[in-house]
């Protein structure tokens, strides 16, 4: 594993002129057109002087086993009381249920969960989501009550709607706005350290969260790093190809990064028998087919698992605590484009404009099929075991790896993919509740650790903000029952094919959500946009 300094390297050894010009080849600081912002909330009940869920079964988020039959009383947004009202099996045990709400659900036999936590989010943008209610309404509707934008849109939008979101005169998610360096000021782009501090300042005095970093010099990183610790600001980083060779995953967690999203910068720490990827001699990143068809090419170029390098750079990434935010259901696709293509959620719930963008595109970010091959797909296959194994040892040796969607890119529809990422999760060898516990409580951690605070939500706790979930089936036994599409399943007693799951209820302050009729405004505006398109060619919708 390559080793270097955890002193930041000095101005003298990296010119301010060599700054810019790797600056002046990274994509500008992406400022999507405006969508138009959510309407003022025209759903929820609540919240309530005293709401009253009825005997529950508990999934609490700190990957405790599941519990009931409890009765939960929220006052206003904050859980009261967890109250058992019996043992599984036997009857409710009236004398020890809390006295009645002003209003209640009765949710025996369902499951309660804490509201998922999304770290990695964007609205979008025109032309592909022209309204932030549609992507709203697919997050809540799974289930998603906060959620990390980097960036939801540009800094005057997004402290916007963070400010109408989080006092629920919107229907979304609570929100943490964390913007690019340099996005939202009139002073022109970040080139040195000073304009570096400079900005990070005027951000925090504008009310943002944190920083989303992509790639800069070194000493440009330290600077954004150190003045955010400093401000209380978080941090995450996508290390992109660009500038991974100066700045891997090892190298950001020990100016003090807080998150890793993505996977860039942690297979770059690795590599067995090169400093830099060993580019083909055509690469050419502008050129998306090339730029995501060679990540998986190092698959094989890395240390293996179990080895001393691997182990070590793991153990220092844990060392730093540094949260590993994976997104994989994000580039899911380019293991099998045809899947993701063909999706079920699609038709109903996709938007044509959406769709317009996904489909093969020399332009558009993301959708780099321009021709994807049986080769391509094992490449990414082979990736995603090795990425895989690697979120799950960190994971193992107690780090914390967290539930994100990057959605409105590569197929990846909002809401459904953070489901989707669950699975994944899953797959890599997570147990259901410490996939669970990575979308709630270690998803609320990331947001308020760098804060100095305790959580708030991502626990169900008495004292804690009545962010929940409720859901019919069993998630444990079944991920797949969290899809607004839920799952189809041959009834075991009639032998009928039916579909069971969907989140029933989305809890966000202690105001009630009905999922179910949240996916139907989405698939409204969906076919609103089909008939609007076919009145306008005189033919089909899409």
């Amino acid at each position: 594993m390559t080793r270097r300094t955890a002193t930041p390297p000095s101005p003298a050894r990296y010119a301010i002129a060599a700054a810019a010009a790797i600056l002046a080849l990274l994509p500008a600081p992406a400022t999507p057109q405006f969508v138009a912002p959510a309407p003022d909330r025209a759903e929820g009940e609540g919240p309530f002087d005293r709401l009253v869920i009825r005997g529950a079964i508990v999934i609490d988020g700190t990957g405790a086993p599941p519990r009931g039959p409890v009765d939960i009383v929220i006052e206003g947004n904050r859980i009261a009381r967890i109250a058992g009202v019996g043992y599984p099996g036997l009857p409710i045990d009236a004398s020890r249920r809390p006295a009645p709400g002003t209003h209640e659900i009765d949710a025996h036999g369902m499951y309660v969960l804490p509201g998922f936590v999304d770290l990695h989010l964007h609205t979008g943008g025109l032309p592909k989501t022209p309204q932030a209610e549609y992507v709203y309404k697919l997050w809540m509707a799974h289930g998603v009550t906060s959620g990390r934008g980097i960036e939801y849109g540009p800094m005057d939008f997004s402290l916007s709607e963070r400010e109408r979101a989080n006092n629920n005169e919107i229907t979304a998610p609570r929100m943490f706005v964390y913007q690019r360096p340099g996005q939202g000021w009139d002073r022109g782009p970040v080139r040195t350290p000073e304009q570096a501090r400079e900005w990070v300042r005027w951000g925090a005095e504008q009310g943002m969260d944190g920083i989303k970093f992509v790639a800069y010099p070194p000493e440009i990183m330290a600077a954004l790093l150190d003045e955010a610790k400093q401000l209380g600001l978080g941090t995450v980083a996508h290390l992109a190809q660009l500038g991974v060779a100066q700045m891997n995953a090892v190298d950001a967690a020990r100016l003090g990064l807080g998150t890793v999203t993505h996977f860039y910068g942690l297979f770059e720490a690795l590599y067995d028998d090169h400093d830099v990827q060993p580019w083909p001699s055509d690469m050419n990143y502008a050129n998306e087919q090339h730029r995501f068809g060679q990540v998986a090419a190092q698959w094989d170029l890395i240390h293996p698992q179990g080895s001393d390098e691997w182990n070590a750079m793991l153990e220092e990434l844990l060392s730093y605590d540094v949260i590993l935010d994976p997104t994989m259901t994000a580039y899911l696709a380019s293991r099998d484009v045809m899947r993701a293509r063909t999706a079920e959620w699609h038709e109903r719930y996709t938007l044509p404009s959406l769709w317009d963008f996904y489909e093969p595109s020399r332009e558009n970010h993301g959708s780099y099929y321009y021709d994807w091959t049986t080769h391509d797909e094992i490449r990414w296959k082979n990736f995603y075991r090795v990425w895989m194994d690697l979120i799950d040892d960190y994971k193992d040796m107690g780090g914390r790896v967290t539930v994100s969607s990057d959605a409105g890119f590569i197929y990846n529809l909002f809401g459904f993919s953070t489901i989707e990422e669950m699975e994944l999760f899953q797959e890599a060898g997570f147990h259901p509740l410490e996939v669970i516990r990575g979308a709630t409580m270690h998803g609320a951690e990331a947001l308020f650790e760098p804060k100095g605070q305790p959580i708030e939500f991502g626990i169900v706790r008495e004292g804690l903000l009545a962010d929940l979930v409720i859901v019919p089936e069993n998630p444990i036994d079944n991920l797949k029952v969290l899809y607004g599409t839920g799952h189809e399943r041959l009834n075991p007693e009639t032998g009928v094919k039916e579909r069971i799951g969907g989140i029933r209820y989305t809890i966000k302050d202690g105001i009630i959500y009905d999922a179910r009729q949240l996916l139907e405004d989405v698939a409204r505006m969906v076919e609103e946009q089909k008939k609007a398109r076919a009145a306008a060619s005189g033919g089909g919708a899409r």
